[in-house]
C-alpha cells in the first residue's frame, strides 16, 4: 500500500470530518450528514479526473474511499451529538484536508504526463472542490470565497511539490513537504486574517 494511496484515504476522511462538523450546525439528520460528507470528500478528486480524461473516476473501482467518508462521517456525527465544539473548529482538519488533496492532485497529473502549470491547477481543483460542494450543499457562500487565503495556499504548495520533484528530492519527502507548507500557510492566514488585496468598490 502506497503512501499516496495512504494518503488519498486521509484525505477523503478528513474532508469527510470537516463536512460532518459544517453540517451539524445545519442540524441535518445522519443520512443528510453522510450524503454530504460521502460527496464532498470524492468531489475534487472526480472533477480532477474527468477533466483528466482519468475514467473511471477513482472511487468506481475502489469502493474503500466511499466506505472511508461513511465510517468517517458516522463517527464524527455521533461524536458531535456528545462533545460541543468550537463554531470555526472545522477550519483546522480543513486544512489538512486541503493540502493532502492538493499534493495528491498535482501528484496525479504529474504521473499522466500533464505539463506543470496543468498540474498544479489539478491540484488546487483536486483541494478545494470538495469544501465548495460541502459550503453549496450546507446553504453557505463558498469558503474559498469568503476567507482568509485559501486557493493560494493551495497553489503555493502544488507548486512547491512540483519545484521539489524537478529537483529530484524522493517523492514521499516532496509530498510531506509541501503538504506540511500548505496547512502552516492556511493556518497562518486563519490565525492573523491574511488575505490577497480586494477589489474596492466605488463610493
Amino acid at each position: 500500500m502506497s503512501l499516496i494511496y495512504l494518503l488519498d484515504l486521509c484525505a477523503v476522511a478528513v474532508c469527510a470530518i470537516t463536512t460532518t462538523l459544517e453540517a451539524h450546525r445545519r442540524e441535518l439528520d445522519l443520512f443528510g450528514v453522510l450524503v454530504i460528507a460521502v460527496i464532498s470528500g470524492i468531489g475534487g478528486g472526480t472533477v480532477r479526473d474527468i477533466l483528466l480524461g482519468r475514467l473511471p473516476v477513482y472511487w468506481i473501482h475502489d469502493p474503500v474511499y466511499v466506505a472511508v467518508g461513511l465510517i468517517a462521517g458516522t463517527a464524527t456525527f455521533f461524536l458531535g451529538r456528545r462533545i460541543s465544539f468550537p463554531k470555526n473548529f472545522f477550519l483546522i482538519p480543513d486544512a489538512v484536508g486541503l493540502a493532502l488533496f492538493t499534493v495528491i492532485g498535482t501528484s496525479v497529473a504529474l504521473k499522466l504526463g500533464t505539463p506543470w502549470l496543468i498540474a498544479s491547477l489539478m491540484g488546487v481543483i483536486t483541494g478545494v472542490f470538495g469544501g465548495v460542494i460541502r459550503d453549496i450543499l450546507c446553504n453557505e457562500v463558498p469558503l474559498i470565497l469568503r476567507t482568509d487565503i485559501y486557493a493560494t495556499a493551495s497553489l503555493a504548495g502544488a507548486t512547491l511539490f512540483i519545484l521539489l520533484e524537478q529537483l529530484e528530492m524522493p517523492h514521499n519527502t516532496a509530498m510531506i513537504s509541501a503538504i506540511i507548507s500548505i496547512v502552516i500557510i492556511r493556518l497562518a492566514a486563519i490565525r492573523w486574517h491574511i488575505h490577497l488585496p480586494r477589489l474596492r468598490a466605488d463610493t
